[in-house]
């Protein structure tokens, strides 16, 4: 029996990335999961990973189900839906850097978040609690306050919660409902995981001390404001903020670079590392998986204990 629950709550997609001779790679992704993909590779076997999300009954949701218990991320949080599917997305790249076409009108994982109980149970059953601006907007708006409601509510109860903004506005109803969507799951989050360009293109941050300094007004307890492989800013115990610079890495596929960061930060964190070191880890954790196509590099070439 694991000591430690570590709980994902989002939405798991089939992923179709270029490969060789113009032939299409099939894997599977999405934000959340890369996290705990990343978690799972960096933590010790004393951890549980589960991912919450809901699937279909379809022969691809059956795949995504023995992909996720086939690399040691526990499926019994997982509802499924007969009447959906798994959402789809492609990613076309060009000097390692990422274009996006999604389908994922018919997700599962949209629904996620229906079965109030069962969510409630998860959370409860957590030692820590990871979610992201995508798992949100994907909610019917009654049911993204209700997730909302109850990480909140863990966060009060001690439990770990963390939460990645992930910004997609194309996912949000409109920019005032993701601004305020996202200003409020600051005080749900015990540690927060923003990305620079994102939050500058929304709340017009000036740089990444601004932006970190705005996640903790907000009510975030600690926040790392990643910056695309430039210096980044780290709250620190006092409400101090560091600007850390690593040296930076040329990509051959920058997909999951923030996810594979969130995962090695997340896992150093929980092994009692300070920011500072955890940042270092979560660093050297996405350098890696940069020069890798694809979101979810092998954990056996990730180089890291765990």
């Amino acid at each position: 029996m694991s000591d430690k629950l570590f709980v994902a709550i989002g939405e798991a997609m089939v992923e179709l990335s270029q490969a060789e001779g113009g032939l299409w790679r099939m894997g599977f992704a999405g934000d959340v999961l890369n996290t705990a993909w990343y978690v799972r590779a960096c933590l010790p076997p004393a951890w549980q990973v589960a991912f919450f999300t809901r699937l279909g009954t379809d022969p691809f949701s059956e795949r995504m189900l023995e992909f996720l218990g086939a690399n040691d991320i526990a499926t019994h949080f997982i509802a499924r839906d007969p009447e959906r599917t798994v959402g789809l997305y492609s990613i076309e790249l060009h000097d390692g850097e990422r274009s996006f076409s999604y389908w994922r009108g018919q997700s599962a994982a949209r629904r996620l978040a229906d079965d109030e109980a069962a969510l409630e149970a998860a959370i409860g059953a957590a030692d820590v609690v990871y979610f992201s601006g995508i798992t949100l907007a994907i909610l019917e708006p009654g049911r993204r306050a209700a997730l909302l409601r109850l990480v909140t509510k863990a966060r009060a109860a001690g439990k770990l919660t963390v939460f990645d903004p992930n910004i997609r506005p194309r996912l949000w109803e409109n920019a005032e409902t993701m601004r305020m969507g996202l200003s409020s799951a600051a005080a749900a989050a015990a540690i927060a995981l923003p990305s620079f360009d994102d939050e500058a293109s929304v709340f017009g941050d000036a740089d990444i001390e601004a932006c970190a300094a705005r996640w903790l007004r907000l009510g975030a307890g600690e926040v790392v404001v990643k910056n695309g492989g430039g210096p980044i800013a780290v709250s620190l115990p006092g409400g101090s903020i560091a600007i850390l610079s690593f040296d930076s890495v040329k990509p051959v596929d920058s997909t999951g670079a923030g996810d594979s960061f969130n995962g090695g930060y997340l896992a150093a964190r929980l092994g009692g590392a300070s920011p500072e070191e955890s940042a270092e880890q979560g660093h050297a954790v996405a350098a890696r998986v940069v020069r890798h196509p694809g979101a979810l590099m092998p954990r056996d070439q990730i180089g890291l204990s765990g």
